[in-house]
């Protein structure tokens, strides 16, 4: 058996690399041998685990689209906490993941002031994003972990699954923000955004937002 060392492992961005048979002891220690300040994200499920590195347009729009919900939220004054890119984990479903952003909403304020997410203790996300997710193994991983809410974001479109029955359905509309026509909304100011740039596309955004929605 050839045993390798994580440092020896080049994984190029937009690319993933897929490992079977990891228990759930080795991927804790995977966990901690890779660190928290990386690029790299990680996908874990009975027993598989993927780690993918993003590509630069991934870390673009993953930024653009956790701006524009917590424009969403502050403008129709919904209190939120943000986790960004934390690891969620649970040994008891044998899944684990890395949303590129994600939010606590319904739940804020159970996880007010916290810094560290135990799921035996404290609930999954209310809202989970990903950008061009093309894996199996993540979004098994977000339904073990019972997100309730994930958008996707591939192929210049936005898609929004809310957990039904314990398995994700593709939904016109977000829970979150009933009544808003997210996607359509979303998917619009990412292509403004390649245009005219990143601070005024969000100004453009919440100007549209107060005038059409609020």
């Amino acid at each position: 058996m050839v045993t390798l060392q994580l440092r020896q492992l080049d994984i190029p961005p937009g690319q993933r690399l897929r490992l079977h048979d990891i228990s759930w002891s080795e991927f804790e220690a995977i966990l901690a041998e890779l660190g928290e300040h990386r690029a790299a994200r990680i996908a874990y499920i009975q027993g598989t685990l993927e780690i993918r590195m993003p590509l630069p347009e991934q870390e673009i729009n993953k930024e653009l689209i956790g701006d524009m919900v917590k424009i969403l939220l502050e403008e129709m004054a919904i209190d939120c906490e943000c986790f960004g890119s934390t690891t969620f984990k649970g040994e008891a479903k044998k899944g684990g993941v890395e949303p590129d952003q994600c939010f606590y909403i319904q739940n804020h304020q159970v996880m007010r002031g916290k810094r560290r997410v135990d799921l035996t203790l404290d609930p999954p996300p209310d809202l989970a994003i990903e950008i061009d997710v093309t894996s199996k193994t993540q979004l098994d991983a977000y339904e073990a972990l019972q997100v309730p809410e994930l958008w996707r974001y591939e192929n210049d479109r936005l898609q929004i699954n809310v957990l039904q029955g314990g398995k994700y359905v593709e939904s016109q509309s977000s829970p979150t923000f009933p009544g808003l026509p997210v996607v359509d909304l979303i998917t619009e100011f990412i292509g403004i955004s390649a245009k005219i740039g990143r601070s005024p596309t969000l100004r453009s955004f919440r100007q549209r937002v107060r005038q059409e929605f609020i």
